[in-house]
């Protein structure tokens, strides 16, 4: 699991929920000021991952008006980026030059040097769920004049780096058991050659970004192409090469810095979906040979043999060791 905080406005008296919650944002974010019709009994939920230099924070909350105001940047200004990722509810934004709405899984991008004002509007629970994030400037491979411009463009979360963002932010929400606390500053690593990358496409800047930060963009929509595609029997290097419009030996340098091969990659990712399914209670009545077709095998006997070498036991066995026990 990763390093993480938690706050829940009911471990906080109730006179104390907002004041105590505001303070956490100004640590987390940068010093602002909180206006809620709700404040007299708040509740909010707020989870905060580190990832080294970048923080990752989940939350719901009653609504709320955030004001970055020219005093309070003045006063303290980390020169970060934030982006907020709206899950449910809805963000109306107020910028010096413009006003934006962002509904659900789309992208807001501000700076802690300029003045805003962000106005949440709850879902249909009656709170505002999102993601926040946050990212010390200077470590984006794209000049400062021109992150400013970034304030007043619409990333889009449905393909190429934004989907990829959006993937890894909401898979951090729902939990981070999968990973262990080295995995912070990796992952961290990981979210800043994506911003680096989505916002050099959005500024139409590619020029701009080191050629270690391609590579390693190019591995993640690379992975992202395979996990989409393991049911496909026919996924190989030569058909993942050419859906990238690469060659299949630049694509097997590109994994030459990885700890597997391409091959190796997409042989552990199949077997982990299959060993998944297997495991899992509703898919109980689904035929061994049925789910290794699923996840890439046709052939049962061949996955069979993968999956003993692997695990240890043949399939049906390890489907047998992890169903529940009967009632």
């Amino acid at each position: 699991m990763l390093v993480e905080s938690v706050y829940r406005s009911e471990d906080v008296p109730i006179t104390d929920r907002f004041d105590c919650w505001r303070t956490l944002v100004g640590q987390t974010h940068a010093p602002v000021e909180l206006v809620s019709d709700y404040r007299e009994e708040f509740r909010v939920f707020q989870r905060t991952v580190n990832l080294g230099a970048v923080s990752v924070w989940p939350a719901s909350f009653q609504p709320v008006t955030f004001r970055r105001t020219p005093q309070l940047i003045r006063e303290s200004d980390p020169e970060g980026l934030h982006l907020t990722l709206p899950l449910k509810g809805t963000l109306h934004v107020s910028r010096e030059r413009d006003e934006a709405s962002y509904g659900p899984y789309s992208l807001n991008v501000l700076t802690t040097s300029h003045p805003f004002e962000i106005r949440s509007v709850e879902g249909s629970d009656g709170l505002h769920t999102g993601v926040g994030l946050e990212v010390p400037a200077a470590l984006l491979s794209v000049p400062g004049r021109r992150l400013d411009r970034l304030t007043g463009l619409r990333l889009s979360t449905g393909e190429g780096f934004g989907a990829l963002l959006t993937q890894l932010l909401t898979q951090l929400t729902n939990g981070t058991h999968a990973y262990q606390p080295a995995d912070g500053p990796r992952l961290g690593t990981v979210v800043l050659d994506l911003l680096s990358a989505l916002f050099a496409h959005a500024l139409d800047a590619d020029a701009l970004l080191p050629p270690e930060t391609h590579r390693q963009t190019l591995v993640l929509r690379i992975r992202a192409f395979i996990q989409g595609n393991l049911h496909d029997p026919q996924l190989t290097p030569r058909a993942i090469a050419a859906a990238h419009h690469i060659s299949t030996s630049y694509l097997h340098r590109l994994f030459q810095h990885e700890e597997e091969t391409v091959a190796a990659w997409i042989r552990r990712q199949r077997l982990e979906r299959a060993r998944r399914a297997l495991a899992d209670p509703a898919m109980r009545a689904t035929p061994v040979h049925a789910i290794a077709a699923r996840s890439g095998f046709p052939r049962a006997a061949d996955f069979t043999r993968a999956f003993r070498r692997a695990y240890g036991v043949p399939p049906s066995d390890y489907r047998h060791q992890t169903a529940p026990p009967s009632p």
